[in-house]
């Protein structure tokens, strides 16, 4: 990304805001949704440069198991009756979505060349292309967001 559409505001001295004003992009491969009520997430963007964000379902794993943040809403789920999926795709859907809404403007601003948030496409779908696509195409609609990066695993199939 040319060094002219950042919009990060932070320590000249950063490293990660040099490599931001360099033209590179750095995204973050963990999502979590503490870092996404604390306001970590916002200021990465805003102070450091982050141009993005990935997921997949190890990253999701370790953000509900080590973390007591999704608890609650887990346990209201399972009570509604929501299996393990349905609580899954919730839970993670929610959190890119979110993600999308703080990294909207470097999307804006970059004319989508940063800015973008992953969610893949379930890895057992990864032999079949046809589901693999209705996955994706289904996530793309649950998320909204423009911002959103569907990742298809890479298969010969896929």
């Amino acid at each position: 990304m040319p060094a002219e559409t950042t919009t990060a505001r932070g320590d000249p001295s950063s490293p990660l805001l040099k490599l931001h004003q360099l033209g590179q992009s750095y995204w973050l491969d963990n999502l979590t949704r503490s870092m996404i009520a604390n306001g970590e997430l916002k200021q990465r963007v805003d102070h450091e440069g982050l141009a993005g964000v990935t997921s997949n379902p190890a990253i999701f794993h370790k953000a509900f198991a080590g973390s007591d943040i999704y608890d609650s809403e887990i346990a209201g789920l399972a009570a509604a009756g929501k299996s393990a999926g349905e609580i899954y795709e919730q839970l993670t859907t929610e959190d890119v979505r979110d993600a999308c809404d703080i990294l909207r403007g470097t999307y804006e601003k970059s004319l989508g060349y940063d800015g973008l948030v992953s969610l893949e496409v379930s890895p057992h779908l990864a032999r079949d292309t046809e589901a693999s696509i209705e996955e994706a195409r289904r996530l793309w609609r649950t998320v909204d967001r423009p911002n959103l990066l569907i990742k298809i695993p890479g298969t010969r199939q896929g």
